[in-house]
Parts: structure tokens; sequence; C-alpha cells
């Protein structure tokens, strides 16, 4: 039994003779373990942020930007890549924030609207990343396929463009699902936590 399920029954034992100290006790423990979820999801985010720049360092190499340069996507390269940083950037702030004002707050109501809060940036997060990583890359697959292809597949793809079409959908919504299953992982359990303090909070508001 945890601290806060040994806090709960003891709070119910004793209702009649103590119910401030305990409710003061169980809010107590709710807004610590609130407190260091939003922690980890701003570090979490943080490592996130300095993994993807590291791995950009690392992949694209002088070899890469030629590429890139030869099939006149070095200047999108580049605009996808600052903007991807700089709204992540963002979120991160927002985590940070989160977390300082979550450590800060007071009051059982202000606590339960920063859970609410913090999760809904949290969900705004996951969809921004699928919905960019889906968008960008069926908009390169769409872009190789129909002027970057050797000449010899050029009528192929133009007599079957819906085809082709169909296949990145299909493809790039795989991509989406698998990308939406690795962060409802990493995030999904702090924020069942969220959920989860969030409830009790409504029992002793």
């Amino acid at each position: 039994m945890d601290e806060l399920e040994f806090l709960k029954q003891s709070w119910k034992s004793q209702e009649s003779k103590l119910p401030k100290v305990k409710a003061k006790e169980i809010y107590g423990l709710l807004h610590k373990k609130s407190s260091s979820s939003v922690k980890w999801i701003f570090i979490i985010s943080l490592i996130e942020l300095g993994l993807g720049i590291s791995l950009n360092i690392v992949f694209y190499d002088d070899a890469f930007w030629k590429i890139a340069e030869e099939l006149n996507l070095k200047t999108a390269a580049i605009l996808y890549n600052l903007i991807s940083y700089a709204v992540t950037a963002v979120f991160v702030y927002f985590f940070y924030r989160n977390y300082k004002t979550i450590s800060s707050t007071q009051s059982v109501s202000g606590l339960m609207k920063k859970i609410i809060k913090t999760r809904k940036v949290v969900h705004y997060y996951i969809m921004y990343i699928i919905l960019s990583s889906g968008i960008s890359g069926f908009i390169t697959y769409l872009y190789m396929n129909f002027y970057y292809l050797p000449e010899k597949y050029q009528q192929f793809i133009v007599e079957n463009k819906w085809l082709v079409i169909a296949k990145g959908i299909l493809v790039f919504t795989i991509l989406a699902f698998l990308i939406w299953g690795i962060y409802a992982l990493i995030y999904g359990l702090i924020l069942k936590r969220l959920l989860r303090n969030y409830k009790e909070l409504q029992k002793i508001e």
C-alpha cells in the first residue's frame, strides 16, 4: 500500500475526528506527485529536443545537403527544421511554465485546473508531432515520385497516380499510428497519473 492509499484509508476511518488534517495531508501528497509528473514531462521533452538536434547533426552531413540541393529541397529542409525546432522549443517552454506554476499552486481547484491544462498541452504536442511528421513525409513522398524519379518510371507514375497517392496515404497513416503509439507509451503513464491525481482532488475539494 503506498502513502496516498494509507492516508485515504486513515482519513476515512477517522473522518469524524480529523477530516481537515487528513485532507491537507492528502492534498500535499497529490500536489507533490502532480508536480513531479509535470517535471518529468518537461525533462522528457527537453531530452527529446536535444536528441533531435543531435541526430540532425549526425545525419544531415555534406552528402545529405548535396542531395537536397540537387533535388531543390535544401531551402525547404532548412525551413522545416527551423520551424520544427521553434515549435518544439515553444512546447518545452510551456511544459516548464506548467511545472513552475503547478509547483507554486496552493489551492485544490487551482491544482485541478493546472493538471487539466498540462494534459491538454501534452495532447496538443503529440498531435503536432503526428501531423507534422505525417504531412511533411507525405509531401516529400509525392514530390519525389512526381518530379524526381528516373524517366523510365515517369510513365508508370502518370498512369497510376491515384495508386501512388493511395499508397502514400496508407504508408504515412501507418507511420502516424506508430508515432502515436510511441508517444502514448512515453507520455501515457504520466498523463494517467495526473488524471488519477485529478480524480482524487475532486474527492477532497
